[in-house]
């Protein structure tokens, strides 16, 4: 097992990756190449780049892979926002995606800081 699959951050990032995807899998075949495949894409970084910055050397090193990890998190939220508009999700769908993100965006901020201040 790799130390980033130990880090309960990492765990709730593929609880969130898995949950976009069941959700996307309810959008229309003509979303495939639009918000199907960049909420997909975007959830999947945060995971990933929790990941990789786990292995990197320095605090400020990992801190930066973090902060990419939350602009991933707010895309996602962002793209939830349209996917709602559009009607692709209903608003029970919408308001489970922005719980799990308000989750994940605590768990890397309080992640950050630490890093930041040690």
């Amino acid at each position: 097992m790799f130390n980033f699959e130990k880090l309960d951050i990492w765990q709730e990032a593929i609880q969130f990756a898995d949950l976009i995807y069941q959700l996307t899998n309810t959008f229309p075949g003509d979303e495939r190449f639009g918000l199907t495949n960049q909420m997909r894409r975007a959830a999947i970084s945060v995971s990933s780049n929790i990941a990789e910055g786990s292995s990197r050397g320095s605090h400020s090193d990992f801190s930066r892979f973090i902060e990419i990890a939350t602009g991933s998190l707010f895309e996602v939220v962002s793209q939830a926002t349209v996917s709602r508009r559009q009607t692709l999700i209903d608003e029970s769908a919408y308001k489970r995606i922005y719980a799990a993100a308000e989750k994940q965006s605590r768990m890397l901020s309080g992640l950050r800081k630490s890093l930041l201040d040690s």
